[in-house]
């Protein structure tokens, strides 16, 4: 039978000391890690969706790891002259490119990362090399928009003829996209600079579908989300540097969490769906849809739809295994309603001594917020309740109120917890608590979880009811 109205009482043997360290949580310095839904790895610059970035960045050294590849088929290519212009066709081509990423989180604040594009691509041009990164402004702590601003950088390509050329939006040297033409601007691609803001939105929580979250995102930059508006050959469906997309995040189990996509990143619709199991990743995308074949088939390798494939790796320094489990939104658990047992068929009356004012007085904080006043004796006993019975005599039949962490795997493996999309881990050992110094702000795995009066968000020190009595500090 478990008791729920106060003053509660326990059959967990509290050790009879009132002694132990003061309730005096230290502050440290961290940013804060807002909880919005974790993204997944574009094809060559980090977090985000398909081609586009978001508000987001990766949590402080968190790293990801990504390759893809996308295959190119083509009866004909389309060749331009020096002025720009179409001049005929050449060759067909029938290619896969693969671009590899590796990104890295910043104090929680920012990403970075280097690229290499047209891995084992072309042999002409070289491989494509570059840098990225992210400086988030501004996060959510829950629903709500973040800001972002960041940049793109890679080398242009060299063909060995002196004639300057850019990088393409899909990765591989490319001889037709020059800096400049006589007739029509040129491209100045190798430096892309933007601004981003993403809605982070809870979608569905519980009953027969799963759990899921929702984002949008526009923006808009220079470089290669709006050069090349001029070049037909590169130019269909330029958005003037504009950008957006949106996605559905939705949890599949503890461990797993499957995205869906689209987006448009300056010139291109681009399709797809992300599954990520323990940090462990596998995307497909269809590229480029909004460029149909044409009857004549004349197309370029940017003004044809064609099929990616992406595999990612994220890698958390602070997590058992070194993997990174997906994360949702955070959601704000209800606070739990304690409702009177209903009266016993049999109401039992015992006569019992008065209480005898033995031992020392004292309390237990219980994790339901509530003091309860035992009594310590000299032989070890805890004496509860307005008679003062040992607490050994109540055995097994009431217990206190509340959940505890004392049998949770979490707490004995002394893992680190996540709350409020922050990382805490265990300090210090465990000791008692005045429940009139704390005031519950949410819950973890089933126990609640607890910060003083005035602490302030984000939350640098959180408390764990470890047992009736018994607190457990955690430190961001």
């Amino acid at each position: 039978m478990r008791l729920n109205a106060a003053p509660a009482v326990a059959l967990a043997l509290v050790a009879g000391s009132t002694t132990g360290p003061a309730l005096a949580p230290l502050f440290g310095v961290a940013a804060a890690s807002a909880q919005t839904p974790t993204m997944p790895s574009t094809l060559r610059y980090g977090s985000g969706l398909i081609d586009i970035p978001v508000s987001s960045v990766l949590p402080h050294l968190y790293v990801t790891g990504t390759l893809s590849a996308y295959r190119v088929q083509l009866g004909r290519s389309v060749l331009i002259d020096d002025t720009g212009a179409e001049a005929g066709f050449g060759p067909g081509r029938d290619d896969v490119f693969a671009d590899g990423s590796v990104a890295v989180g910043l104090f929680d604040r920012g990403e970075a990362g280097f690229t290499i594009q047209s891995l084992g691509g072309a042999d002409e041009g070289g491989n494509l090399w570059g840098m990225f990164g992210r400086l988030r402004l501004w996060e959510p702590i829950d629903q709500g928009i973040g800001l972002a601003v960041g940049g793109r950088y890679l080398t242009r390509p060299d063909f060995g003829d002196g004639v300057e050329r850019s990088p393409g939006r899909l990765g591989f040297p490319d001889e037709r996209l020059r800096t400049s033409y006589a007739s029509v601007r040129g491209l100045d691609t190798d430096l892309s600079l933007y601004a981003v803001a993403t809605a982070y939105l809870r979608g569905y929580d519980g009953g027969r579908l799963p759990e899921n979250d929702m984002t949008f995102t526009l923006g808009y930059g220079g470089g290669m989300f709006g050069q090349g508006g001029e070049l037909d050959v590169y130019s269909g469906g330029n958005g003037g540097g504009f950008f957006g997309g949106a996605s559905l995040h939705v949890t599949t189990s503890d461990r797993s969490r499957l995205t869906v996509m689209a987006e448009h990143n300056g010139f291109d619709v681009n399709v797809g769906a992300h599954y990520d199991w323990s940090g462990v990743r596998v995307g497909v995308q269809y590229l480029a849809a909004n460029h149909p074949y044409p009857q004549d088939g004349h197309v370029s390798e940017y003004l044809k739809p064609k099929w990616g494939i992406a595999a990612s790796l994220a890698i958390c320094p602070d997590r058992p295994g070194l993997l990174c489990r997906p994360r949702s939104m955070r959601r704000t658990e209800p606070d739990t309603i304690y409702m009177p047992a209903p009266p016993p068929d049999t109401i039992v009356v015992e006569t019992r001594p008065g209480p005898t004012g033995e031992g020392v007085a004292g309390a237990l904080c219980l994790s339901t917020g509530q003091n309860v006043d035992v009594r310590y004796t000299s032989a070890g006993d805890t004496l509860v309740g307005p008679n003062e019975v040992p607490i050994r005599e109540l055995r097994p039949v009431i217990d206190f109120a509340g959940a505890y962490a004392d049998d949770a795997f979490w707490y004995q493996d002394d893992r680190v917890i996540v709350f409020e999309g922050a990382d805490f881990r265990k300090s210090d050992d465990t000791f008692p608590v005045d429940c009139g110094q704390i005031l519950r702000v949410g819950i973890y795995e089933g126990v609640p979880v607890f910060a003083v009066l005035n602490a302030s968000r984000p939350l640098q020190v959180i408390f764990i009811p470890v047992r009736p009595g018994v607190w457990q500090r955690y430190e961001r």
